[in-house]
């Protein structure tokens, strides 16, 4: 592709704009479909915002499990867009294509554990003083 041609296709306007929403969203039903982690994030995630509604939560709390619900998700699309230029550039089997995958996976679960640790610093307090509380 030569610059004039990607300069033709960067040009700005409200179609482009709105395509942009188009395609992310494309993006997202395709992982939601494809990808089992995301779903499982997703799952997650309704878990935790009804927890956090049935707990009350602070807005701190809220702005950090959001946060935290956030990155693991955004985390996961990455690793699902890491992997499918890796199958495209390299489809048969290969040590770095290995590693190159199993790091993108590995920053998925990295940020899953800090998410996790975090909703019990969390929600095991409430969920001690909820039970003490029905004894």
């Amino acid at each position: 592709m030569d610059m004039e041609s990607r300069d033709e296709q960067k040009k700005r306007g409200i179609k482009r704009f709105l395509n942009s929403f188009k395609y992310s969203f494309d993006g997202l039903k395709y992982a939601y479909k494809y990808e089992q982690s995301l779903t499982i994030h997703f799952g997650i995630s309704l878990i935790v915002i009804i927890s956090g509604l049935y707990l009350k939560i602070s807005l701190i709390e809220w702005l950090l499990c959001l946060l935290l619900m956030g990155v693991v998700m955004a985390t996961e699309l990455i690793n699902t867009s890491l992997e499918a230029v890796i199958d495209l550039t390299c489809p048969e089997i290969h040590p770095l294509a290995k590693i190159a995958k199993d790091t993108a996976s590995a920053a998925v679960f990295v940020f899953s554990t800090v998410a996790f640790f975090s909703g019990l610093i969390i929600f095991l307090p409430k969920i001690i003083l909820l039970i003490e509380s029905l004894i």
